[in-house]
């Protein structure tokens, strides 16, 4: 291969990964609709499975206010702030048995056993059932690392009609297949994770009335936690059982997320420990405020009481993970603001994958926006892509709105969108908590803040 061959080749591959690589704050993934998050830690590194929503495909007949979902990506991460896309591992295009019209890949799952990686997911059938429609299979892809490449197998798990499969290895080697329909249901698998090796078990004791679905089941300290979206008033909420076996009996326990505030109907979830610390992952519609069946996937930090059970989850802006402060950092995913003189909007509200702004309007307003990593090298300058039509200044600060004064920015006056640098005048290493403090009367409004060493 020629020399200026291989460069080329070489920026492409990074132009692909930069593509490819999305950051922290809540929602995770900023660059598509992903849903239904299903994770794992496979490696020492986090593997994210969610469904893929996408808008309606125009003359296809479909219901066009209802969830369109024609394939899969996988995440991987090893600091749950970058998110790397390994791409389309399986397609409703190239599974044998799935109706490729449909657009129905809901909730998926993956589990390893002996170095195989088996991704489980449902989807409407080809072949249409005793009951005159074409039902939903669940079926199994299997590969040799968790990035894919998946292969599907011919046919969907016999015996199983239903959606949000969930997979559950105990440590007696037995495993397990949870999925809805109606109710919730498990049975045990066979070691080659492709065959029920018993019959359908429904689980008792949950509520009877109201929509349940999507189980995710775990166990902590001896205690399996089944835990399921359930429509108790209008939308769904998180909500959880408690038992000693993975088939039950299972106790009702509590809500681990009430109902979204953004009033996304549905809501799905799963909890891993990664690093000595618990995480949920669940969904809402944020990039899509006027359509709840196009979400996004978040996390916030999971904790539970000494006897077991786990303490309430509020959604947050922020998510977990820590920001290096020379990445650009999205103050409007923010960990807390003031009482007032302080929102947030999308950049452009016809294509809402840009992002958001904070507007500042009122002296003295701050927003907060914790963990941010400033190294041990000294950080130089700071830039500001603001916008203020009438001029204005901000601080940016240390910890709290009147801890160490780093720098003072002065945001020129425009109706454009401009960046600003100017020195930090007072550079602190570690760990910090970043808090921007509006110093004028006039307008501000501000895309990110970014360090420079």
């Amino acid at each position: 291969m020629k020399k200026h061959h291989r460069k080329l080749s070489v920026l492409i591959v990074l132009i692909l990964f930069c593509l490819n690589n999305t950051q922290a704050q809540n929602p995770i993934i900023r660059n598509q609709l992903t849903a239904d998050p299903s994770v794992r830690v496979f490696n020492g590194k986090i593997y994210l499975f969610p469904s893929h929503d996408i808008p309606t495909p125009p003359d296809k007949g479909l219901r066009k206010k209802w969830f369109c979902m024609e394939d899969y990506h996988v995440f991987s991460s090893s600091n749950l702030t970058d998110w790397t896309d390994h791409g389309i591992v399986v397609s409703q295009y190239n599974v044998p048995w799935v109706d490729s019209t449909s657009y129905s890949m809901w909730a998926p799952d993956c589990i390893e056993r002996n170095g195989k990686y088996y991704f489980y997911f449902p989807a409407n059938t080809k072949t249409v059932g005793p009951n005159g429609r074409k039902n939903f299979g669940i079926g199994v892809a299997i590969a040799d690392k968790p990035g894919g490449p998946y292969v599907p197998q011919a046919k969907p798990i016999e015996g199983v009609h239903g959606i949000d499969p969930n997979v559950f290895i105990d440590k007696d080697g037995q495993a397990y297949l949870y999925w809805a329909m109606g109710n919730i249901y498990v049975a045990k698998l066979k070691d080659n994770m492709l065959e029920l090796a018993s019959g359908p078990q429904k689980i008792e004791n949950l509520p009877q009335k109201g929509l349940k679905e999507g189980p995710y089941l775990f166990e902590r300290k001896g205690i399996y936690y089944l835990t399921y979206p359930h429509v108790a008033h209008s939308i769904e909420r998180l909500e959880y059982a408690m038992g000693n076996s993975p088939v039950g009996p299972f106790k009702v326990a509590g809500v681990v997320m009430d109902e979204s505030p953004m009033h996304c109907w549905t809501n799905h979830q799963s909890m891993i420990q990664y690093k000595n610390q618990w995480y949920l992952f669940y969904h809402q519609d944020a990039l899509s405020p006027n359509f709840d069946k196009n979400r996004s996937v978040c996390i916030d930090s999971l904790f539970f009481n000494t006897d077991g059970t786990i303490q309430k989850v509020t959604p947050t802006l922020r998510g977990v993970g820590t920001t290096p402060a020379t990445r650009k950092i999205q103050i409007d995913r923010y960990s807390n603001i003031s009482g007032n003189g302080v929102s947030v909007a999308f950049l452009d509200s016809l294509d809402t994958f840009k992002g958001w702004k904070t507007l500042f309007d009122t002296q003295g307003a701050w927003v907060r926006y914790n963990a941010v990593d400033f190294g041990n090298k000294k950080l130089r300058s700071v830039q500001v892509r603001a916008l203020s039509q009438q001029g204005g200044r901000i601080q940016i600060r240390l910890d709290q709105p009147d801890g160490p004064l780093l720098s003072e920015v002065k945001i020129p006056k425009g109706n454009q969108w401009a960046t600003t640098d100017v020195a930090v005048s007072n550079y602190q290493k570690g760990i910090h908590n970043l808090v921007v403090v509006q110093q004028s009367n006039s307008p501000v409004e501000i895309d990110w803040v970014q360090f420079k060493r």
